[in-house]
């Protein structure tokens, strides 16, 4: 775990959200300050620099691009914004795969949480919510031709031959991220998971295994309440029920390491901006079969 890892673990865990809030600030603007010599230390690249570091480091043997992204992290050495960013994916993806995003939602500040939020405003507007994974995802989000899963809190984005399948029937799924939805499709297909600017403290496919395994799953569980809500899909309402249930362990995600083999979860720099790449299979699969021997990514308190 590096120094930043272990920093950002403490902090999350020993502050409140106010103090943690503070720190970030802090922390972008000492790198705003810095941006010269990082540049100078570190390089800089574009779009097509970005483009044949990816063609040689993870090539396209993939059916599926999954991309988590952070264009804030990238910076001060990436050159170009998010739009530029965006189209360099596509044509990268190009027609013949699929290029997918998280679209996810955290809820209202006003409230403590998804949970808070969906019974406080059990109307969620899928097409007008914006995306609170970063701009590259929102600017996905409205691209021409994107289509988008039906769950208020993990939707899922895509585009290409695949996507429409991809997305289909999140809203009937018995949860988030188990069988019927996105990250079950993604595990089933031939999924590459792609880290732009983030380590792998992102990957949401980790939630696939613990999804599937329900009760078998080694962690004991907290069971929300079913919160009724109604999506809103244009013109047309959808009766949504979320079902919620809460590890009651602290998790700690750089135990991933240890139960992946590092061919399988990849970590690399480029101009001192984090990557990682990895198969959705491989993840649900190795946590899956951890699991089941009684080893997870959570810590007995």
């Amino acid at each position: 775990m590096s120094m930043f890892e272990r920093a950002s673990g403490l902090a999350v865990r020993h502050l409140n959200s106010d103090q943690v809030a503070q720190l970030r600030q802090r922390y972008w603007w000492l790198r705003a300050r810095l941006a010269p010599l990082m540049r100078t230390a570190y390089g800089t690249f574009g779009p097509d620099d970005l483009r044949k570091h990816l063609s040689e480091r993870i090539g396209s043997n993939f059916e599926i691009l999954m991309v988590h992204s952070s264009v804030n992290h990238m910076q001060p050495m990436y050159t170009a914004g998010p739009l530029e960013l965006l189209r360099m994916l596509l044509d990268f993806v190009g027609p013949a795969r699929t290029l997918a995003m998280p679209a996810f939602y955290f809820g209202d500040l006003k409230y403590s949480g998804t949970l808070e939020t969906g019974q406080q405003q059990p109307r969620f507007d899928l097409r007008r919510t914006p995306s609170e994974m970063g701009l590259l995802t929102e600017m996905f989000r409205r691209w021409k031709g994107t289509v988008f899963s039906r769950h208020p809190f993990y939707r899922v984005t895509a585009l290409g031959p695949l996507a429409a399948d991809l997305v289909r029937g999140h809203e009937r799924a018995g949860t988030p991220s188990g069988h019927g939805t996105p990250f079950d499709f993604m595990a089933n297909h031939d999924t590459l998971i792609l880290g732009i600017g983030k380590p792998f403290e992102v990957l949401t496919q980790i939630h696939h295994a613990e999804a599937v395994l329900g009760e078998e799953f080694p962690v004991p569980a907290t069971i929300e309440d079913p919160l009724p809500m109604t999506l809103v899909d244009g013109k047309e309402d959808i009766p949504f029920v979320h079902y919620g249930r809460r590890l009651q362990w602290r998790r700690d995600i750089w135990k991933l390491r240890t139960i992946m083999d590092r061919s399988q979860l990849q970590e690399w720099s480029f101009h001192h901006v984090p990557f990682f790449a990895t198969r959705a299979a491989d993840v649900s699969r190795s946590l899956i079969d951890a699991a089941r021997r009684g080893v997870t990514l959570y810590e007995r308190p």
